[in-house]
């Protein structure tokens, strides 16, 4: 199983907000996730964002694989380099 570490979108049309998710890579963009581990909000300036780091170190040491943007968000927190 291919486990991401990917954003769900969440919010009203024109105004989303983003759920960082753990998700197998084969369910939908907003379907079933495994855990949910974060929050992103690109509508505030500057964009917003929370992480769970202990639940994100322990994704990514087992294998999980974020997507780029998600990426950023980690380097930003200072979880991934």
């Amino acid at each position: 199983m291919a486990v991401k570490i990917r954003l769900r979108r969440m919010g009203k049309k024109k105004a989303p907000f983003y759920r960082i998710v753990v998700a197998d890579s084969r369910n939908k963009r907003d379907g079933r996730c495994i855990e949910e581990i974060g929050l992103y909000d690109p509508n505030n300036d500057p964009s917003t964002y929370r992480v769970d780091e202990e639940a994100a170190k322990k994704w990514l040491a087992a294998g999980a694989q974020p997507t780029e943007v998600v990426a950023k968000i980690f380097k930003l927190a200072g979880i991934q380099k």
